[in-house]
């Protein structure tokens, strides 16, 4: 079965740092594409970072750019979230995810989420 496992949320001050990571399994990890998304109380869940699956290239909400950076370690089958300077507005629910192909179309398989909270 297709299983996607967070860590590493906590509580952090602004302007500190967290590394989050996605441990995944049931599928062949190193061909599929992996994101990030976080969902705040009361907000729509949204992206905020993508690794392609070969190029390694990576797309990332503006309101992160420069602050946090997704890698993916392939021999690992986990994906990371290096999250610095972060601020109390980074407060969110933060979910891994995989887009897969499945006939007649794709589904989404979520992880369970890790909560970040950025506060003094």
């Amino acid at each position: 079965q297709v299983q996607l496992v967070e860590s590493g949320g906590g509580l952090v001050k602004p302007g500190g740092s967290l590394r989050l990571s996605c441990a995944a399994s049931g599928f062949t990890f190193s061909t599929h594409a992996m994101s990030w998304y976080r969902q705040a109380p009361g907000k729509e869940r949204e992206l905020v970072a993508a690794i392609t699956s070969a190029s390694g290239s990576t797309n990332y909400a503006e309101s992160v750019k420069g602050r946090f950076t997704i890698s993916r370690d392939n021999a690992k089958n986990t994906v990371y979230l290096q999250m610095n300077s972060l601020k109390p507005e980074d407060t969110a629910v933060y979910y891994c995810n995989v887009k897969r192909r499945t006939y007649p179309g794709y589904s989404e398989v979520w992880g369970q989420g890790t909560l970040v909270t950025v506060s003094s």
